[in-house]
């Protein structure tokens, strides 16, 4: 009985006439390749856009760099909406002053907060 159970189990598979789906890694690489979705592109990352503070400040501290009678590398610039301040020191009141008036001369400056402190030989 078991013999007949087993050929008849071999029949009844024999009879489907369907082949097994291969295994992805027996077919050949061409194949493969065609039957595998395309690979998805690199979304285009927008560039980042500049800090409009960073660039006024950037500006001021290229102007106060062109000026001969500023001691440019005792000032830092910070900017923020049009205010920009001035931080560090100056060898004078006159030379502090007029940091302040080149700063307030670049463009896109509101005004000028000058924190500059009066240190002699700075």
């Amino acid at each position: 009985m078991k013999t007949i159970l087993a050929a008849l189990a071999v029949l009844g598979l024999a009879a489907c006439g369907e082949e097994a789906p291969k295994p992805v890694a027996s077919q050949p690489p061409a194949q493969a390749a065609q039957s595998a979705p395309p690979p998805l592109e690199p979304k285009t990352a927008e560039a980042p856009r500049p800090d409009p503070d960073k660039e006024l400040a950037g500006r001021v501290k290229r102007a106060l760099e062109g000026e001969p009678k500023v001691q440019a590398a005792a000032i830092d610039v910070t900017a923020a909406d049009g205010v920009v301040t001035l931080w560090g020191t100056a060898a004078t009141a006159a030379e502090s002053k007029r940091a302040a008036g080149v700063a307030a001369k670049v463009e896109g400056v509101k005004s000028v907060a000058n924190k500059l402190a009066i240190v002699k030989g700075s």
